[in-house]
């Protein structure tokens, strides 16, 4: 029975790469799961059984990307010691996700599906989004009184994640500039989450 269930994760597994790799290198609607079998490579019949169709397939792939920032976040959260260290980390997740060749093409994929398939962008709001503002804002709340005022922790939350992406993940998605490298991204981190700081500190004479 064990031997089973570790040869079936291990289908589910090569299923989930092959499925990876062809939505973010080819057109979605391109994509067979004749083509993806192959890929795997498994039966028809053992695709079918893991995931009974591409929607199902694509909202797996998608959700594992969450998944894995949520992680990351939660993680970061569960360890957090000095305030802007652990708001640099959880921004250094977000960077590394959003400005990679995988998040830009996973967002895409997304905004390019979302029309058809509204319960992508729903999945993807609530198990990404949402969550990850939903647990910056909870560790807003818990922060010292005496040293940061923060009125609307939601808001404060949400503009963390805004300054990370603005203008500069805009252009990265239209294709017009390259993602940052190594040391733009050092930057953005820095310059984000001093701003952030900045905003949410008590003035100090």
């Amino acid at each position: 029975m064990t031997e089973f269930l570790e040869t079936s994760d291990t289908k589910r597994h090569a299923i989930m790469q092959a499925a990876t790799t062809l939505f973010l290198t080819h057109n979605y609607r391109s994509v067979s799961m004749d083509k993806i079998a192959q890929t795997a490579p498994v039966s028809k019949a053992t695709l079918y059984n893991h995931f009974e169709s591409k929607n199902a397939l694509l909202t797996a792939v998608v959700s594992q990307f969450c998944s894995s920032l949520l992680h990351t976040i939660t993680q970061t959260l569960s360890d957090a010691d000095d305030v802007t260290q652990t708001l640099k980390k959880i921004a250094l997740s977000v960077v590394e996700f959003l400005y990679s060749s995988e998040g830009l093409a996973i967002y895409r994929l997304v905004i390019s599906e979302s029309h058809e398939f509204p319960e992508l962008g729903q999945m993807v709001y609530d198990n990404g989004a949402k969550l990850a503002i939903n647990q910056v804002e909870s560790y807003l709340q818990q922060l010292d009184s005496n040293q940061f005022s923060i009125p609307n922790t939601h808001f404060s939350a949400d503009a963390f994640f805004s300054l990370l992406k603005g203008e500069l993940h805009f252009r990265c998605l239209l294709g017009v500039q390259p993602p940052p490298n190594e040391a733009e991204r050092i930057q953005l981190i820095e310059s984000a989450t001093a701003f952030f700081l900045q905003g949410i500190r008590h003035a100090t004479n």
